[in-house]
């Protein structure tokens, strides 16, 4: 999180509210349509109860940091990818909380107030640390700017690993390997809902836009929502947060590749047809 605070200034706030409406369109695709898309999903698939609430909170959570790098890789708008990852994160200690609540609270008792804080703690602390280093110590971000990387790799992989290695046994059942489905799915109609949406007549955005947009909806924080995961539901919970982060990230660089190396969405049905008939 720190990462991400020492990318952003104040004139980041005014761009803001320049763009109002790719950035409206994001958010909501982010605390919107994705916890009840991941609310259909799991209940069409009947996801296992270890697992349920878990996939419920991983559907909550604010943007990844590496859907900016994807919109690079794309040739999409990064600047908007920065904007809206930071603003869905700061959001995300009332977002979370309240949505978590809402939709698994009859099933798991949740504390909303204290996953607040938590949230308080983990996301918005370090954001803002990181905020004011860009701002007043601008020497010392040039110090540890290029170790951050480094840093998040080793964060996510141990958050990632943690819940995996612990509930190895459950995710190699029967119930264990029913997660991977839905999982793929959400992120599936996640990805391709922020392209489309992005294109709707009154809302239409540039194409670019629409790859960021893709990316950011479909790429979300998994690791933030393992670590609340496991401190509030339990380590089993944490185990779909764990999963989606490797499956995000493989389906979302794949499309950022698919993007940058100059491919388009529309010429899909076009090169299908052509490999089925002409091949």
């Amino acid at each position: 999180m720190l990462s991400i605070g020492i990318q952003l200034s104040i004139d980041d706030f005014a761009l803001a509210f320049q763009r109002p409406l790719p950035l409206s369109i994001g958010f909501m695709a982010q605390y919107l349509f994705k916890p009840f898309l991941g609310l259909l999903i799991a209940r069409a698939f009947r996801s296992p109860p270890m697992f349920y609430a878990g996939f419920i909170l991983t559907c909550c959570v604010a943007g990844a940091q590496l859907s900016s790098y994807a919109s690079f890789l794309s040739n999409g708008d990064v600047a908007l990818s920065i904007l809206l990852t930071s603003f869905s994160t700061i959001s995300s200690v009332v977002f979370t909380p309240l949505l978590t609540g809402l939709l698994i609270g009859s099933v798991v008792p949740v504390d909303a107030l204290a996953m607040s804080k938590s949230i308080l703690q983990v996301v918005l602390v370090p954001v803002t640390m990181g905020l004011v280093l860009n701002t007043y110590a601008k020497p010392v971000v040039n110090i540890i700017r290029p170790v951050m990387p480094f840093v998040a790799m080793i964060c996510t992989s141990l958050c990632i690993g943690s819940p995996l290695a612990i509930n190895r046994s459950q995710i190699l059942s029967a119930e264990g390997l029913r997660l991977l489905l839905p999982i793929l799915t959400f992120h599936f109609f996640a990805f391709t809902a922020g392209y489309w949406v992005s294109k709707i007549p009154l809302m239409r955005q540039e194409e670019a836009t629409c790859r960021t947009i893709s990316l950011c909806t479909g790429m979300q924080s998994s690791t933030l929502a393992g670590l609340l995961a496991t401190q509030f539901l339990g380590s089993s919970h944490a185990v779909p947060a764990a999963c989606s982060v490797v499956a995000m990230a493989i389906m979302g660089l794949y499309l950022a590749s698919f993007w940058g190396s100059g491919s388009r969405i529309r010429d899909i049905p076009a090169s299908v047809f052509s490999k089925l008939f002409y091949s």
